[in-house]
């Protein structure tokens, strides 16, 4: 298996991660229901956000810390929530990819997830 490496990439992972996350039992309702995502105008904006990440790209300059906490004002986010997340996350990038740069999405992802219940948990 191969290590992400370039945009291509991380578009592949976040797409199939999605997919997952928008009919799992625990958490699609979150994205479909309660945020009531435009999934085509907001994948654009996960993939900055996350190229931004793992490649370095620049471009990203959305509020992801404000965003979640406007979510936990409508339907409070709970550690059942970020497992099944992280979770899928882990899942969908071991399945499709080996190596420093998936290790190190792996890892960011358990990061932001800490950040965003730390904060939440404040507010």
């Amino acid at each position: 298996m191969k290590d992400i490496e370039n945009e291509q990439d991380v578009k592949l992972f976040l797409d199939a991660f999605y997919e997952k996350v928008k009919v799992d039992d625990t958490i699609a309702y979150l994205f479909n229901d309660i945020a009531n995502l435009d999934w085509e105008a907001h994948m654009p904006k996960i993939y900055a956000f996350w190229e931004s990440i793992l490649l370095g790209k620049p471009g990203f300059n959305g509020d992801v810390m404000g965003m979640h906490i406007k979510l936990h004002q409508k339907e409070k986010l709970t550690a059942e929530h970020f497992d099944q997340w992280i979770a899928l996350f882990t899942e969908t990038v071991n399945e499709m990819y080996q190596g420093l740069k998936a290790d190190e999405a792996i890892n960011r992802a358990n990061i932001i997830r800490r950040t965003i219940e730390f904060n939440i948990s404040r507010g």
